[in-house]
C-alpha cells in the first residue's frame, strides 16, 4: 500500500492546456487533469478503457460521433479504441482512469 498526495505530484503537460498529475498502479493509470478553457483536444483513440470523472467545470466530449456535455459529478465511460475529443468551456478538472496502465505516461 502507498499513500500519495495528489497536490505534491509534479504536473505533466499531456497536450497544450492539459496538465496532469499521474498515479499508476499495477493495472491502472489515474490522471488528475487540469484543463484550460477553449483548448481543444483533437480526436484520438487508444487501446485503453477510459473512465472520465468530471470533478469541476464543464467539458464537452465527442465519443464515437456522439457529443456529451459533462458537469461536476458526471462520469463517462469510453471503451477501448473508440475515437474521442473534448473541449472545456471553463476551467475544468477531471480524473481519468485508464486500464491497462498508460505506459507512455510513466
Amino acid at each position: 500500500m502507498s499513500k500519495v498526495r495528489i497536490d505534491e505530484v509534479e504536473p505533466r503537460e499531456l497536450a497544450p492546456g492539459y496538465n496532469a498529475r499521474l498515479v499508476h498502479t499495477e493495472r491502472t493509470t489515474h490522471s488528475y487533469v487540469d484543463i484550460d478553457p477553449h483548448m481543444p483536444l483533437p480526436e484520438h483513440s487508444h487501446p485503453h478503457e477510459q473512465i472520465v470523472n468530471l470533478l469541476e467545470g464543464k467539458l464537452e466530449m465527442t465519443v464515437g460521433g456522439e457529443t456529451h456535455t459533462l458537469e461536476a459529478g458526471d462520469v463517462l465511460v469510453i471503451p477501448s479504441n473508440v475515437p474521442h475529443s473534448c473541449i472545456a468551456h471553463e476551467p475544468t478538472r477531471v480524473l481519468d482512469i485508464f486500464s491497462p496502465v498508460r505506459e507512455e505516461y510513466r
